[in-house]
């Protein structure tokens, strides 16, 4: 099976993606948080505080701002054991436990770890692991690595005016002992959503930060000292208190082993729960086809304008920016699939819903022209049931004139319920079915094969806005994988674009299980 094969048999036909006959082995699967062992650890304030309403001003962090920031970002925020039926007897039912944290992720598996290469009083300059079982920071390099993260850059950022540059990362096994080959496309949206995550903290602390999608990989591997068999970073956040120059690319050509040169390999060992970790060599194959290895391997995407899109206008109520406590917000954000009730959705949360998330998506990259009024490569389609004087039907909500474009007229549920591979939703009882789209060919002639994973990552930067701001409005919302992207696409009249991921939101009723937050 070729790579373009692979990547289209993962958006349309899971089942020809995955290795056969693969069962998840719970009684042997990984942890979901990575623990170094035998390096130096600092540990970070327990006293945080546990609010964040407004945009902090931009104050130079230390030690203590630092652990907070990390804490609302990725740290585990709560435990929840929850009792299921068996399918035989009620009396057979079994309790799961798990541990939250504001982000969410694909099965609370948590395949990303967190990394952060800090310059802060209180603390010496290095390379960090964020320990998030046990809220602390690892020290894996020690020393200055301005001009090495610079040039691992293209020399695109002056890291010198940054306190600290942001590493996400992800760890293959970790979700693929149980999703299989399919666990490529949940990576890159996992890290999405931490992405996601970590920006809008960062705003709230009053911080300038933006992603790079593009860099040396192995470069900043290698700064990591990760086995590029077992973890590989994604993206590289760099975080200010004032605005850092961004430029369009260095005039030097950089590669990555001629930049590793600088500095002496390191290993750093941590504790691995499996027994038996299996082979995943379509993940590897495909971390090494989406490498970069030279700065002149750099690329934009070229500005896109939005095309007229035909279908009766629904102008949408303007609303005012949303104001809510990003803390509370995150933890009672709730991903219903059976607690799904129907009510009527008024106009209002519908406008506030689709407004805020897809204003609040703009922000810092670089694939796009910094001054250019940069078209969004991630839209949102929906599928609309009990939404007050809104004829039930498909739309596209086109953010530029905050309007609804009809596709289909209709009542769309068993459609989109015919299409799920599992009924753990049912969306009879969903008012608001989003679907997330992108480009169907991933960039792939403007990007290559990075192209597939930075288009899943910035679906699911825009899944945290969509589920965050549901939480803040009252709703619930499950993100799902699941489903017929063809069925879907075929719902909107999608050619260039395909469904990357389906939303149910709306009203539901609260869950039986027990809850405690991990906080003094």
């Amino acid at each position: 099976m070729s790579l373009e094969e692979f990547l289209h048999n993962l958006q349309f036909d899971i089942e020809r993606a995955n290795q056969p006959k693969l069962e998840p082995d719970w009684e042997d699967a990984p942890y979901a948080y990575k623990i170094y062992r035998n390096q130096p650890v600092v540990p970070l304030s327990l006293e945080v505080p546990l609010t964040l309403e407004k945009i902090q001003p931009p104050t130079k962090p230390d030690i203590h701002r630092v652990g907070h920031f990390l804490w609302y970002v990725y740290g585990i925020t709560q435990v929840s054991q929850s009792v299921f039926p068996a399918e035989s007897t009620e009396e057979e039912s079994y309790p799961i436990n798990s541990f939250r944290r504001f982000a969410p992720s694909g099965g609370a598996l948590y395949p990303n770890e967190l990394y952060i290469y800090l310059k802060v009083e209180g603390l010496p300059d290095g390379v960090y692991h964020y320990d998030s079982a046990h809220h602390r920071l690892v020290l894996l390099r020690a020393g200055n690595f301005d001009s090495y993260v610079s040039s691992a850059l293209g020399n695109r950022c002056e890291v010198s005016s940054c306190f600290g540059v942001a590493f996400v990362s992800t760890m293959f096994w970790k979700n693929f002992f149980k999703y299989n080959n399919f666990s490529y496309r949940l990576q890159g949206l996992d890290t999405g959503v931490l992405m996601g995550q970590l920006l809008e903290t960062a705003n709230r602390f009053g911080y300038t930060a933006g992603a790079y999608f593009q860099y040396l990989d192995s470069a900043i591997n290698h700064l990591l000292g990760l086995s590029e068999q077992e973890e590989s970073v994604y993206s590289v956040i760099p975080l200010s208190v004032e605005a850092t120059n961004w430029s369009r690319s260095g005039k030097v050509n950089i590669t990555a082993d001629v930049l590793k040169r600088e500095l002496k390999s390191i290993s750093c060992d941590y504790l691995e729960r499996s027994q038996r970790v299996l082979e995943f060599p379509k993940l590897i194959a495909m971390n090494e086809a989406s490498k970069l290895e030279s700065t002149y391997s750099f690329n934009r995407i070229q500005s896109q304008q939005s095309g007229g899109f035909g279908g009766v206008k629904i102008n949408l109520p303007e609303c005012e920016p949303l104001a809510y406590d990003l803390v509370e917000t995150s933890k009672n954000r709730f991903s219903p699939d059976i607690d799904f009730v129907m009510r009527k959705v008024s106009q209002q949360q519908l406008a506030v819903l689709l407004k805020e998330s897809m204003s609040g998506f703009s922000y810092r990259n670089d694939l796009d022209d910094v001054f250019l009024n940069n078209e969004s490569r991630v839209s949102i389609y929906g599928c609309l049931y009990n939404v007050e004087d809104i004829p039930d039907g498909a739309y596209y909500y086109d953010h530029t004139e905050h309007a609804l474009r009809e596709v289909l007229q209709g009542d769309h549920r068993l459609t989109l319920q015919a299409g799920m591979s599992l009924d753990n939703v049912n969306l009879l009882q969903v008012p608001l079915c989003f679907h997330i789209a992108g480009n169907k060919d991933f960039y792939i002639k403007e990007l290559g094969y990075r192209g597939y994973r930075i288009l899943q990552m910035e679906a699911g930067m825009l899944v945290q806005r969509l589920v965050t701001t549901a939480s803040a409005i009252g709703l619930g919302g499950h993100p799902l994988l699941g489903f017929d992207a063809t069925l879907a696409d075929g719902l909107y009249s999608m050619s260039e674009k395909t469904s990357l991921i389906q939303i149910p939101i709306g009203p539901y009723r609260p869950r039986p299980w027990l809850k405690g937050s991990l906080h003094s």
